[in-house]
Formats: C-alpha cells, sequence, structure tokens
C-alpha cells in the first residue's frame, strides 16, 4: 500500500514526460517501473532523483556496472527496502550476476550485519590503523 497515489496519466506533465523518455533511452526499455511512476507525483523530486540516479548508476566510473547494482542490493537489503531490493536484483541478474555470484552476495550481507552488531553491541574502538588521520 502506497503512500501517495499512483498519477493518472503523468506524461501530460512535459516535465515527466521528458524524465521518462529520458529513463526509456538511457535503459533502452519502454518499460517505466513504479518507483518513478509514483515519484512523478511530484515533477521536482523526480527529475533530481532520476538526475542522481543516471549519474551514479548509469555514467561509467571506477566501479562496473555489475559491482554498482551488487552494491544497490546490499544497501538496499541493509536498509529493509524491498522494492529496491527487488529491482536491483533484477538488474544484477541482467547485467550478468550468476546464482553463485548471488549467493555469495548474500552470505557477504548477512556476514556483515552480525559482525557490524557485534562490533556495536562490544563497542570495539577502532585500530588506529585502520584511521586515515593517524597514518603517517
Amino acid at each position: 500500500m502506497s503512500t501517495v497515489s499512483k498519477t493518472q496519466d503523468p506524461e501530460t506533465n512535459p516535465r515527466v514526460k521528458a524524465v521518462f523518455d529520458d529513463i526509456r533511452a538511457t535503459r533502452k526499455s519502454d518499460f517505466i517501473n513504479n518507483m518513478w511512476l509514483y515519484l512523478a507525483f511530484d515533477a521536482d523530486l523526480l527529475e533530481k532523483t532520476w538526475g542522481e540516479v543516471k549519474a551514479v548508476m548509469a555514467t561509467p566510473s571506477a566501479l562496473d556496472p555489475l559491482t554498482k547494482e551488487l552494491l544497490y542490493i546490499a544497501v538496499s537489503v541493509t536498509n529493509g527496502c524491498s522494492y529496491c531490493a527487488h529491482s536491483h536484483t533484477a538488474a544484477a541478474k541482467a547485467k550478468g550476476m550468476t546464482d553463485e555470484q548471488h549467493a555469495d552476495l548474500v552470505r557477504v550481507i548477512s556476514l556483515a550485519a552480525k559482525t557490524n552488531q557485534l562490533a556495536t553491541a562490544l563497542q570495539v574502538p577502532v585500530d588506529t590503523v585502520f584511521d586515515a588521520d593517524q597514518k603517517s
């Protein structure tokens, strides 16, 4: 159940249509997923969010596209966002993620969650060798 109603005929707004056209062109697909359809209730928010997503996820950088998707999955799982975990798992599979890689990813997410909780519960002090300010 959403907190806003999906806009009926969102592309009647020229700003929304421009964003949707850019999503289609960037992704080489006619599919506009629910995230964008629901964000269309506010053209400013839609434009800014798509701009950020495009800049980080669709622009070549030091991280390859599959690695970006794997990171997005891990953060989405950690934040408890089912929608993003699903959509970025599908994107990772489309970018070549194998079942073996997916299993490894889930193991890393699970291990990190456990050790993060242990370090937090024990309030383990950070080793000075890990502190960039302490390195000479």
